[in-house]
């Protein structure tokens, strides 16, 4: 409590010496930025005073604003892909000044990720960050041609895979559940397509993410690990466009366009797999045959929609919704078995400026996921259902007194709907039914404070208060989460940056480990299953070099997290109005060390890294009470990334990655018990320490090439990936072969056998823009 009561105190030192620098005589320069081509607002994109560190970047909805002294001055707007351009303008009163960058004429600068440049990721105090967009996606090799975000993260230090071919996240020793994803601002629960080998984020619909694994800023909270916020794209102000692919196992479809020219806009993207449809063909081509096992159908499809509206100079709409689903279904000889799951997210979002230094942004949202498992054998049936749904609303505000602080603060409410478990069976004849099934209801707030300040050059700071709290009935828990990032400048090139993050956690994943179905419940806290806890800090030195054309930096960080959440031995996770007594509560810790160098200009751009780090779990039940490693600790993991632009119509890239084998439990000898003389014998394994043996080390190389054809309109290209270059057979799972005597049939041995999932993979994509 003392260290919240001076980081308060703090706050309102600051909060004052910014009304007081406020009161000088300075007038505000303020406006937007937007891109040339589609009219669609640039966020990150820099209006700045020639010659000087005074200016800003445009926050999220494209706006920026700053304050200057009476005067003329020449003022530079640029962002990474389009051109600059400069302003001359007097200052005398205040200055409303809208700016549009037309797209850059270099054809190299296709290669550069769009969004903040390396400058601005040095200068700022955040830490911990990682942004990209769609289009560096799109141009690295993707299993399947498939284009995934969530892969390309995984690219990026300090993140690993779940493992072979998923898109699940472990961020710095954090479980998959610890994830906060947002798309538009709605909270998406499950991000993952193809039982998890693929995301869900539609890559021609999304224009931005941004990955939080450290220093999180004041306005997320309810996750410990990461926030990952997916901004989707606007549509085209000016004119009509599609474009789309057709690759191996999917297809996709954007429409775009302008409802009123330069006024309002749309987007519309879809896509969809079809390997349900070959194998129906060849159900039906062998249907009459008594020996034929039908092929089980599965597909997905995912569709994106977003409406922008600018109202006025000084208000802008949006809506924009997501529908998203997997079907999985099986039929033969009177046994049928569906299983589906999908998430379904709603946006409405006002933007408005009550003044150049004061912005607000107010949203609606709602979001659900859901799984739904049908079996029916003659006229037995029965149904497995669970689900979250969360209605939402956001009044967050962006204050900017004066060129030193950036103030943010605002006010997040969450309403949760969990359904757990809801079990129905019966016949149809109604002789036999039964049901079962658990509702819970909570309500979930955040308050929170915020300032970005910079007294100098030399030093930049942020820093935050965010009041949570979860109520589950009578049950009522909050806590202060004090967020803080310095930056000190050692040089012109060079800076040490530091972060403190307390989090909390108020609903939790039950997951069955041994399924291979993502059957997963979300559960909220209440009086025996606590919030989870945690607190990570992290020191960084960040180098600029050759001229600003690379950027160095070394992370290392320390993260203690409390009521981590496991479940007993046998624990009946479904169908269970006791779920409460399956849980265990214990600790973990995890630590490292991340290396990072980048590049974003030029014919050839990309990035390195390398990670060490150690995560670790203890409960008293488990392991003997006694530390043992997670599945995410991989001691070491390292990525490297190139693109390279051959010329005006090729494109080169690779990635290549190497970690540490998954830890994982094997028994380590087996016993046989038999009840009475004759009886069969059981065999039973022996299970020591968990976690403490590894799959063998993960190493992969991937290339591909994007080949620009010459279409009489618009544009096309076809991309050709391999996945898995060299043929690495990568471990999936290990299971046990049995040896028995052929006259006893008694078990004479157990060999451990490596299951590989993914063999070398070439693709090709066909891609179109008009």
């Amino acid at each position: 409590m003392r260290f919240t009561f001076y980081f308060i105190c703090t706050l309102l030192l600051f909060g004052t010496s910014a009304l007081r620098a406020s009161a000088q005589r300075q007038y505000t320069i303020s406006g937007s930025i937007r891109a040339d081509d589609n009219g669609e607002s640039l966020i990150g994109a820099s209006a700045y005073i020639a010659g000087s560190n005074t200016g800003a970047t445009t926050n999220a909805a494209g706006f920026y604003s700053f304050r200057v002294a009476p005067g003329t001055y020449t003022v530079q707007f640029s962002y990474i892909g389009y051109e600059t351009i400069s302003r001359q303008i007097t200052v005398a009163r205040n200055v409303k000044l809208n700016i549009t960058l037309p797209t850059a004429g270099n054809q190299l600068k296709e290669v550069v990720i769009e969004g903040s440049g390396l400058q601005q990721k040095f200068s700022g105090a955040q830490m911990s960050v990682e942004q990209l967009t769609a289009r560096e996606a799109k141009l690295l090799p993707a299993l399947f041609g498939e284009v995934d975000i969530l892969k390309t993260l995984q690219l990026k230090p300090g993140v690993q895979s779940g493992g072979e071919g998923t898109s699940g996240l472990y961020v710095r020793g954090g479980g998959p559940d610890q994830n906060l994803f947002l798309l538009d601002e709605a909270t998406v629960y499950n991000a993952s397509h193809l039982f998890g080998f693929f995301s869900v984020f539609n890559s021609d619909a999304v224009r931005s993410v941004d990955l939080y694994k450290g220093g999180f800023p004041a306005q997320f909270g309810g996750r410990l690990s990461s926030v990952v916020d997916v901004k989707l794209r606007e549509g085209n102000k000016e004119k009509f466009g599609a474009t789309g692919g057709i690759g191996l196992i999917a297809s996709r479809l954007t429409l775009e366009g302008p409802i009123k020219k330069g006024k309002s806009s749309f987007i519309v993207s879809g896509r969809r797999t079809y390997a349900d449809v070959f194998t129906r063909l060849a159900n039906r081509a062998n249907e009459d045959d008594p020996e034929y096992n039908p092929i089980p159908d599965y597909y997905f499809y995912d569709l994106n929609a977003k409406a922008t509206f600018d109202l006025s100079p000084k208000d802008k709409l949006f809506m924009s919704g997501y529908l998203g689903n997997d079907v999985f279904g099986f039929r033969n000889s009177g046994f049928k078995f569906d299983f589906g799951w999908g998430n379904k997210a709603a946006t409405i979002r006002w933007n408005h400026a009550f003044h150049p230094k004061l912005y607000a942004n107010t949203s609606f949202s709602t979001s659900s996921y859901k799984y739904t498992i049908t079996n029916k054998l003659d006229i037995f049936s029965f149904n497995l259902r669970s689900d979250i749904q969360d209605y939402a609303a956001k009044l967050d505000f962006d204050y900017l007194p004066n060129n030193a602080h950036k103030v943010k603060f605002g006010t997040h409410y969450t309403y949760h709907k969990f359904l757990v478990g809801r079990f129905q069976a019966g016949a149809e004849d109604n002789s036999f039914n039964f049901g079962a099934g658990s509702r819970y209801r909570g309500s979930e707030i955040g308050v929170y404070l915020a300032d970005d300040y910079q007294p100098s050059p030399v030093w930049s700071l942020q820093y935050g208060l965010r009041y949570s709290g979860f109520l589950n009935g009578s049950t009522y828990f909050h806590a202060l989460e004090p967020r803080a990032a310095v930056r000190y400048s050692l040089s012109e090139n060079t800076a040490l940056k530091t972060s403190f993050t307390s989090m909390r956690q108020y609903i939790h994943l039950v997951s069955n480990s041994g399924a291979s179905l993502p059957t997963d419940i979300w559960y909220p806290s209440n009086p025996v299953v606590k919030p989870q806890r945690s607190t990570q800090v992290a020191l960084g030195l960040s180098h600029l070099f050759n001229g600003g054309e690379y950027l160095f930096t070394h992370e290392v960080y320390y993260k203690w997290m409390k009521n981590q959440v496991d479940f007993r031995d046998g624990a009946q996770l479904f169908v269970n109005d006791n779920l409460d007594e399956e849980f265990l509560f214990g600790r973990g810790d995890s630590y490292g060390s991340e290396f990072y160098l980048e590049k974003k200009e030029g014919r050839t751009t990309g990035w390195l890294g390398y990670t060490l780090s150690w995560s670790n779990r203890k409960f008293a039940e488990i392991n003997n009470g006694k530390r043992f490693p997670t599945r995410a600790d991989r001691r070491h993991d390292i990525t490297a990334v190139v693109l390279h632009q051959l010329n005006k119509r090729w494109h080169l890239t690779g990635t290549w990655v190497y970690g540490t084998g998954v830890a994982y439990s094997l028994p380590v000898g087996r016993f046989g018990l038999q009840g009475q003389p004759g009886d069969d014998i059981s065999i039973v394994p022996v299970y020591l320490n968990r976690n403490a043996f590894r799959q063998a080390p993960y190493h992969r190389l991937d290339v591909g090439a994007v080949y620009k054809l010459r279409p009489r309109r618009g544009e096309s290209d076809l991309t050709f990936s391999v996945y898995n270059a060299y043929n690495r057979r990568n471990p999936y799972f290990v299971y046990f072969d049995e040896e028995k005597d052929k006259q006893t049939d008694l078990p004479l041995s157990f060999k451990a056998k490596q299951v590989s999932l993914f063999p070398v993979i070439p693709s090709v994509t066909y891609n179109f823009k008009f």
